[in-house]
């Protein structure tokens, strides 16, 4: 915990019990959307009120401790890799989401054909497939609910 609170204090975020239980639970989850997280919290505090734990998420990410990202399709997801330039992969059967990194490195590490007149300064990749274990199982693209559709469809 005396990370989490230093991080917290660092960040110039007072330090509080819910504070503390959402930053540990997102830096030992996976991409977890705010139902997941708000479960693991009132499972190691108790009652903690679902506007509690947006708010503390809008203020983590705010700060910077948290990263939010919003596969299309997906409730937004939370992470705590911050301060680097990666992506994600998404897989179209069962949504699990994994971090893969740039090659280019800095942001906005690809260049769109025209700026017009934009100040760029991040650039959002994700990448869709079908994750190995649903790939083991058999599972196809088409056997799930989709995790995007195409526009028209």
């Amino acid at each position: 915990m005396d990370n989490v609170a230093d991080d917290l204090r660092s960040a110039g975020l007072r330090v509080t019990a819910a504070r503390v239980a959402i930053l540990e639970q997102v830096r030992s989850g996976n991409h977890l959307d705010a139902d997941r997280i708000a479960r693991g919290v009132r499972g190691s505090l108790g009652h903690v009120s679902t506007q509690a734990v947006y708010d503390a998420l809008h203020a983590l990410t705010k700060a910077g401790l948290l990263r939010r990202i919003e596969p299309a399709g997906s409730p937004a997801r939370f992470e705590s890799r911050v301060g680097d330039n990666h992506h994600h992969l998404v897989c179209r059967v069962c949504g699990e989401v994994a971090d893969i990194d740039c090659v280019v490195g800095e942001a906005p590490c690809v260049e769109p054909s025209s700026t017009r007149g934009y100040a760029i300064d991040e650039a959002e990749v994700v990448f869709w497939g079908v994750c190995p274990q649903c790939q083991v199982q058999g599972a196809g693209a088409d056997d799930g609910p989709p995790a995007r559709t195409k526009s028209g469809d």
